[in-house]
């Protein structure tokens, strides 16, 4: 799993094995054994790789499954995939336990649907609600603020 995600990680960034070795500071050839599994980084050189990659030590070590995906990269710190969910023809989803639970949502738990070009995004409404307060604190100061 640590062999595919160094592969993945430096496609997706268009790294060289070169560039790679280069910015942590080894041989490509060391870089290169990583990557076809016949060694492995130090725990110093993990989180070198996991720094230059934007993502956790963690999340570099082990393996991410989405359901109808396969193996995916290791996300940013603070991000997740949870996996595919299918629109029923009323327009409802299921949204996926481990999301649920991260992110506290029950049953009458209310978000708020927004999107962009995109896609689209769910917040809970109390975090939305507090976000615009504080806009708009910010909109009163600024129209009222002494030139």
């Amino acid at each position: 799993m640590l062999k595919e995600n160094l592969i993945m990680l430096r496609t997706i960034h268009g790294f060289s094995q070169e560039e790679i070795a280069e910015r942590i500071n080894i041989s490509r050839q060391a870089y290169a054994k990583w990557e076809s599994g016949a060694t492995i980084p130090d725990i110093q050189k993990c989180a070198l790789l996991a720094g230059v990659y934007g993502v956790t030590v963690d999340s570099l070590l082990k393996e991410e499954k989405v359901e109808g995906l396969g193996s995916i990269p290791p996300a940013p710190p603070g991000k997740s995939i949870w996996g595919t969910v299918t629109v029923n023809d009323r327009g409802q989803i299921v949204i996926p336990k481990d999301a649920r639970e991260q992110y506290g949502i029950t049953g009458g738990t209310r978000l708020i649907v927004c999107g962009d070009e995109v896609g689209i995004a769910l917040i809970p409404v109390e975090t939305f609600e507090a976000g615009m307060k504080k806009a708009m604190e910010y909109a009163y100061f600024d129209a009222n603020r002494i030139p």
